[in-house]
């Protein structure tokens, strides 16, 4: 097992009970996980709707026709579960007709602890539930 660098990495590694994921790269995992968003782009007057297909503690996989570019700052409002979670967040990379990877920022700790619970739940249903 991967030893866990931070509070937060640790909090993962437990969701996992011991199940790491050897071939992530990532700073930590992401899992697949599906919610509505809605991505206003910094400076835009209006915001899209799209979904998020992968969650992972720094950011996720955002599915639209037309993603932004490459270092475009955007405003992410995602919503699943009854639950809501907002981040300031870059386009990390933009692949034309299918999507983007977006890096979070500046969490709030409020959104936070939502980001985890469902983490936890993303892990739980990739993993089981450790009796």
């Amino acid at each position: 097992m991967v030893p866990a660098r931070s509070t937060s990495d640790r909090i993962l590694v437990i969701a996992f009970w011991g199940q790491f994921v050897g071939d992530e790269r990532r700073r930590t995992p992401r899992f697949p996980f599906a919610a509505s968003v809605e991505v206003l782009e910094k400076g835009a007057g209006t915001a899209t709707s799209a979904r998020v297909t992968e969650l992972s503690l720094y950011g996720c996989y955002v599915e639209m026709a037309n993603p932004l570019l490459k270092g475009v700052q955007a405003t992410l409002r995602v919503y699943a579960e009854n639950k809501y979670f907002e981040s300031q967040s870059t386009v990390l990379y933009s692949q034309p007709s299918q999507g983007m990877g977006v890096g979070f920022q500046n969490v709030n700790p409020h959104y936070l602890m939502v980001l985890r619970h469902w983490l936890i739940e993303a892990a739980q249903a990739k993993f089981g539930k450790k009796d």
